[in-house]
């Protein structure tokens, strides 16, 4: 027995009629988007603090999963695996943060030498070439975007200070938002499994399950394969610039492999730390930049498929307009959470253009079958770096 299509009444409106329709939902879709926009900008630290919790408690649930099927109980579960998650990160800190941050300072005070040492690289550079016969007048070049870099990077400084004053200000503030994270972590480890079910009960029945499936395979993908990538190019790039006695070689190693969590930012990470580098030392800024590419796509090939398993299904130009958007609708948050859930929305547009394509009716476990079928490519393809 055929299930009834819900959208037989698209298909008997005329070209003009579905264009008229279209036009008359965009300025409500719009006004909804303003009031959505409107909330989360009212209660930005509640949203953030519900997502930030909300993603580390996904994470850590499989752990907690895993205690489960070994015989434990939930609860006990979740507090020895939130337990040793926070001694985990905190003994993180208590050894990297120190270091990280003197080599912070160190850069900062040591960082208009590494200008001037560039500066005089490039006016060395056009003699050189002014030497053949090439008249380039980089001097001229140089010294006038060192001059607006150092201002640009004075700038950047006084501002830098005026946040940590602050920061230093607030910091009741802070500890208050960390230790609610960590609560409301703890309590989603221990009943998200019911809250989730509450939510996905709203939905009608037959599209329970293929949406909880999208969701939960869209966010596992990617928020795993990340953070595991971002271990890995961490663990492998500090040692790298030991050993090539690149200068603050573990702030660098951490920089990058921290903005490898996002798609794109560790490619954003090698440019940036290779130009610092490169300040100083051109050849030891190429070596750099050579290890970092290297590992980098030694990562991306061999390593990150079998993390990610499958891939997101995004075309990177899609993936990158997201991130941008995520950036300019919830700032951090909205970078972290942008890529999975435009791979949702693709599903889920997938799914309506099938059902409202086809006289037939589709089955609302499409949905699911879409996702897997635009999650599993015919073969591998590099990962979005």
């Amino acid at each position: 027995m055929d299930k009834p299509n819900y959208f037989h009444w698209w298909h008997k409106l005329s070209v003009p009629s579905r264009l008229l329709m279209i036009g008359l939902a965009a300025p409500i879709l719009a006004l909804n988007f303003w009031t959505l926009a409107s909330i989360s900008n009212y209660f930005g630290v509640l949203i953030g603090i519900i997502i930030v919790a909300s993603l580390l408690a996904f994470l850590l649930n499989y752990p907690v999963s895993w205690c489960v099927q070994r015989g434990l109980r939930r609860e006990p579960a979740s507090i020895i695996v939130a337990l040793l998650a926070i001694s985990i990160l905190f003994g993180i800190g208590i050894v990297l943060i120190p270091i990280a941050f003197n080599q912070a300072q160190q850069l900062a005070n040591r960082l208009p030498d590494w200008l001037e040492s560039g500066r005089q690289q490039l006016i060395l550079l056009s003699q050189q070439v002014e030497e053949r016969g090439v008249s380039l007048n980089l001097d001229v070049l140089a010294v006038q975007a060192f001059d607006r870099l150092q201002g640009q990077l004075q700038a950047l400084t006084k501002s830098l200070l005026n946040i940590a004053l602050g920061t230093v200000s607030s910091v009741l503030d802070i500890l208050i938002d960390v230790l609610v994270t960590i609560i409301l972590t703890f309590y989603l480890l221990q009943h998200g499994d019911q809250l989730w079910d509450s939510l996905i009960d709203w939905l009608p029945e037959d599209s329970q399950q293929p949406v909880s499936e999208t969701l939960r395979s869209s966010f596992q993908n990617y928020f795993i394969g990340q953070l595991l990538f971002g271990i890995c190019m961490t663990s492998v790039l500090v040692p790298t610039f030991l050993i090539l006695k690149v200068p603050f070689g573990l702030l660098f190693g951490l920089t990058i492999g921290t903005m490898a969590l996002i798609p794109f930012g560790g490619t954003v990470g090698i440019i940036l730390v290779t130009g610092l580098v490169t300040l100083q030392n051109i050849w030891l800024g190429l070596k750099l930049l050579a290890a970092a590419v290297i590992v980098q796509q030694i990562l991306d090939n061999l390593v990150a498929p079998r993390i990610l398993g499958t891939m997101t299904g995004l075309n990177p130009a899609w993936v990158f307009i997201s991130i941008l958007i995520g950036a300019k609708a919830g700032g951090l948050i909205g970078v972290v959470i942008a890529v999975p859930t435009a791979v949702v929305i693709k599903t889920a547009l997938i799914s309506l253009r099938s059902r409202m394509a086809s006289p037939k009716s589709t089955s609302a476990s499409d949905m699911a079958v879409v996702s897997v079928e635009s999650e599993a490519p015919t073969q591998p393809v590099s990962r979005i770096s």
